[in-house]
């Protein structure tokens, strides 16, 4: 195919080609705007893919509704790999394109099961995919494409996608393609620009008007060979009077619409019918042309005046020639077309795809056909569809008339929508269904769905109140349902913290304890809801018995998903309250692990927060920091914002300041914005185990302050922060600051009676002490944090010993304790009080040895990542499901382990 001044272009595909041909894969956007060749360059590729496979895909504005109607037509002829692919991805595709029946899958899974399913067709020869018209793919296509995309390594793929420029009428998530590599495609000079609209033109041309004509095709291709069309002999003589106000590529449709007018009525019929068939299937569109009484002979004038190509496929010239069929035609004649498809399609094969039709078809509120919609939403869910099933459901109440019944569409639509991550869009709904005549109950469900997306959307000070209402509402409809939603008020208000409002979380926890009792025996949640209602109101004491047996119910093999999903998190932090490090490292794995299995993303990033957490206090920051990648891809594949807590915590432990004191910043602008009190704590917290590790300690004083201010009994990071104030105070000679927090310390540590709680109580208790008393409390310190997995805190106790004991004169009892501080600091990664161990060890007269840096064979960090989960004993599919990336790049990672480590097998990695 001859281009025109694309050498740049051709040769950056050619490059990805060459890639792809060695064993790397290449993921590119060639972004224009319409018009400017975008398709040509990727008809240029698939011409020069030779000895690669090439799989197709187009978004279609008619099918932006429909989710994976991309994915479908992309990765339909590859299902013949399915089997190959770990048991989670393959069952997530299965359900996907309706194979079978199942849980809904997540939509990092269904991303994951798609690069593992690219990976697998590759195996037998380079994999060359091209996806035209990005922006009219559907949400959830463009998500799992762009999640593989992303994540492409070793596998022989390429994935080249053509996407407008931002705004230009952009439809689908632009947001969906950020961090690939881009080709942008300019306009042609003026020299080749005037070459190929001479191509172009029946005859002479005015010179003015030749000039008329570049300057406003601004050197797009597509616009050169498409304005001059239909323009008679004199209006090019004479002058070029297209209208200058019109938007190029209206001008272009415009263009197209002219050449569709001499066209005989039954070829223009036959053009919206092909134009309405998304997937080009040319049996289905003569199915349907026959059923509106159209032979074959209408294809002929389209064909000849090359508008349309009809073989394997029904393809137009250009897409924008498809958009001006559509506006062309008249909203009969569109409807026509689909109800004529919805006649061709099987309703045994395809009857989702056939209730679709028959709702583009509708000229007003049908009943039959919002009733077809609501099965085929029910259909949806069974296989995983959620975001189909909200399509479905919302078309179904417009074509709803009956007042009650659409008002019950419309709160299932909304709900719908919300499990689908479209909270705009369910919000108009629920004002839809606010309107109609609902009974109490859906109007309960109503007042929690609204207040489920206020805290969705923002973790703030909006959702308690709103959640608060809606339980009273629910408490003499629904007492299970009530509960839940005080339970999840307290959530709210915890998160909301001190930006709450006045007393917002004692509020709050007043309400909850007058919500129904619960049903006998009670559920876990039954539980903790009653344990925090009492301790928020009564005390940390009088809560802890019940807390504590719903921390055993939690940890229960017969606890309900569901129940896990929305609870886990929450519970987590409860555990960590109660200085129950057993109880808090069960709970966060089976979190996590539940969270992964049912690729449950709204919660996911929650757990892998978590788990880093709990990394972090049991001195495992390598593995911490392991994590990151996965919730970057989690975050990445949600779209959704969120406070990397963990993160946060990991580097003020690793004592990076730079990074720290950066994630400090975003973390804090961002909690105040959405009214989440919860980072004004944690990043107090943050900071001040920061100043501490650097010996910095007004500083620390002045961040555990703050991060206190407002103290709550079963808050873990505020109780954290009176420990790190404890510290701080006593360095920079504070002594009563120190004694207040120490009181309010023992409050929790001393209910809670764990070795953590208690070791922690005496290690504040000998700072604040002098004498044998102090050495008694330092000693008890560190023999009970010994007994946990908390290292890190048992390492500080060491420091804080040796620096007592250095203080003392005692030289030489100080170094063994110093010592074994900073060997435990330095395996742990802990920099700042590793740093400063080692300066209070030359306080001593001792120097430290530093082992000479290797240098050889280190290890990138995600081979480190890799080789640590081979060592755990996962296999590949494993480890790439981890990773987010695919089992043929986790081969390719292996490969070089192995290299750099100077070994030939997994078993010898692992030993």
């Amino acid at each position: 195919m001859a281009l025109r001044d694309r050498r740049s272009e051709c040769e950056a595909l050619d490059r990805s080609l060459k890639a792809v041909r060695s064993g790397e894969s290449r993921a590119l956007v060639v972004r224009g705007e319409p018009g400017v060749g975008k398709t040509a360059l990727l008809e240029y590729l698939v011409e020069r893919a030779s000895g690669c496979r090439v799989a197709r895909a187009a978004g279609v504005q008619s099918e932006m509704e429909l989710p994976f109607a991309g994915l479908h037509q992309l990765c339909s002829p590859m299902l013949d790999q399915l089997a190959h692919l770990p048991g989670p991805q393959r069952d997530a595709l299965a359900t996907t394109f309706g194979l079978s029946n199942g849980d809904p899958p997540g939509r990092l899974l269904v991303g994951l099961a798609v690069l593992g399913l690219l990976a697998e067709v590759a195996r037998e020869q380079p994999l060359v995919c091209v996806v035209d018209d990005v922006q009219w793919l559907d949400r959830a296509s463009a998500q799992a494409l762009m999640f593989a995309a992303r994540r492409l390594g070793a596998e022989s793929v390429a994935m080249i996608f053509a996407s407008r420029e931002p705004g230009e009428e952009q439809e689908s998530d632009e947001e969906e393609s950020t961090g690939l590599q881009e080709l942008v495609v300019g306009g042609l000079p003026d020299e080749d620009a005037r070459a190929l609209l001479g191509s172009a033109l029946p005859g002479p041309v005015d010179a003015r008007v030749l000039d008329r004509i570049v300057g406003e095709a601004r050197g797009n291709p597509l616009a050169l060979l498409e304005l001059p069309r239909g323009l008679t002999p004199a209006e090019l003589a004479g002058g070029f009077g297209l209208p200058t106000t019109m938007a190029l590529p209206k001008r272009i449709e415009e263009s197209f619409r002219r050449q569709l007018a001499p066209l005989p009525a039954d070829s223009r019929e036959l053009l919206v019918i092909a134009a309405a068939e998304p997937l080009g299937d040319p049996v289905l569109i003569w199915r349907a042309a026959q059923w509106l009484g159209i032979g074959h002979e209408a294809a002929a004038p389209a064909v000849a005046a090359g508008l349309i190509e009809i073989a394997a496929q029904v393809r137009f010239r250009h897409p924008l020639l498809r958009s001006a069929v559509h506006r062309a035609a008249g909203v009969e004649e569109w409807q026509y077309a689909h109800r004529a498809l919805a006649e061709a399609i099987d309703p045994d094969t395809d009857p989702d795809r056939r209730a679709w039709h028959r709702a583009q078809a509708a000229a007003g509120p049908d009943e039959d056909v919002a009733a077809e919609l609501e099965r085929s939403a029910g259909r949806a869910q069974s296989r995983g569809g959620r975001t189909a099933a909200a399509a479905f459901l919302e078309r179904a109440t417009h074509l709803t008339l009956q007042p009650q019944r659409r008002a019950e569409r419309a709160l299932a639509a909304a709900q719908a929508k919300h499990q689908a991550g479209a909270p705009d869009t369910a919000l108009e709904l629920l004002s839809a269904a606010s309107a109609g005549p609902l009974d109490p109950l859906q109007r309960g469900r109503l007042e929690l769905l609204r207040a489920q997306i206020a805290f969705t959307v923002s973790r703030g000070r909006d959702a308690p109140p709103l959640l608060l209402r809606a339980a009273k509402q629910l408490e003499p409809l629904d007492v299970r349902l009530a509960r839940e939603t005080y339970l999840d008020a307290l959530d709210a208000a915890i998160f909301a913290g001190p930006l709450a409002g006045c007393n917002g979380l004692q509020e709050t926890a007043a309400a909850a304890r007058s919500a129904p009792p619960s049903q006998r025996p009670p559920r876990a949640a039954d539980l903790l809801l009653d344990g925090l209602a009492v301790g928020y109101t009564d005390g940390f004491a009088a809560g802890i018995p019940t807390l504590k047996r719903a921390l055993v119910a939690f940890r229960s093999p017969d606890l309900p998903e569901e129940e896990g999903l929305r609870w886990l998190w929450l519970t987590c932090r409860i555990a960590r309250a109660l200085w129950d490090e057993e109880a808090w490292e069960a709970i966060v794995t089976r979190f996590l692990q539940l969270a992964r299995e049912t690729g449950a993303l709204s919660v996911l990033s929650l757990a892998l927060s978590a788990r880093t957490i709990a990394h972090v206090f049991a001195g495992e920051l390598d593995a911490a920091e392991a994590l990151g990648d996965e919730l970057h891809g989690v975050t990445e594949a949600t779209g959704s914002p969120f406070v990397p807590y963990g993160g946060l915590m990991l580097a003020a432990w690793r004592g990076r300041e730079e990074a720290a004191t950066d994630l400090i910043d975003t973390v804090l602008d961002e909690a105040v914005s959405r009214g989440e009190g919860l980072g004004l704590t944690v990043t107090g917290l943050a900071t001040a185990v920061l100043n501490n590790g650097f010996g910095r300690y007004e500083e620390a004083m002045v961040a555990a302050e703050r991060a206190g201010e407002h103290p709550e009994e079963l808050n873990a990071s505020t109780a954290w922060a009176l420990v790190e104030l404890v510290e701080a105070a006593t360095r920079i000679g504070m002594p009563e600051r120190a004694d207040d927090a120490l009181q309010q310390i023992a409050k929790s540590t001393g209910a809670s009676g764990t070795d953590w709680g208690l070791g922690i109580e005496a290690r504040c208790r000998a700072l604040t002490s002098d004498g044998y008393a102090a050495e008694r409390a330092y000693r008890e310190a560190i023999e009970r944090l010994g007994r946990t997995r908390v290292r890190g805190e048992l390492a500080r106790g060491h420091l804080l010993y040796g620096e007592w004991l250095r203080r003392e004169g005692r030289r030489l009892d100080a170094r063994v304790q110093l010592r074994t501080a900073y060997e435990m600091f330095t395996a742990m990664g802990m920099e700042a009080f590793a740093r400063r161990a080692e300066r209070e060890l030359g306080a001593t007269g001792e120097t430290i040895r530093r082992r000479p840096a290797e240098t050889g064979g280190e290890l990138t960090a995600q081979e480190a990542q890799v080789a640590r989960l081979v060592r755990e004993g996962l296999t590949n599919p494993e480890i790439g499901a981890r990773l987010f990336i695919s089992p043929r790049t986790v081969e390719y990672h292996l490969h070089k382990i192995f290299g750099k480590l100077n070994i030939t097998s997994r078993r010898q990695l692992r030993r």
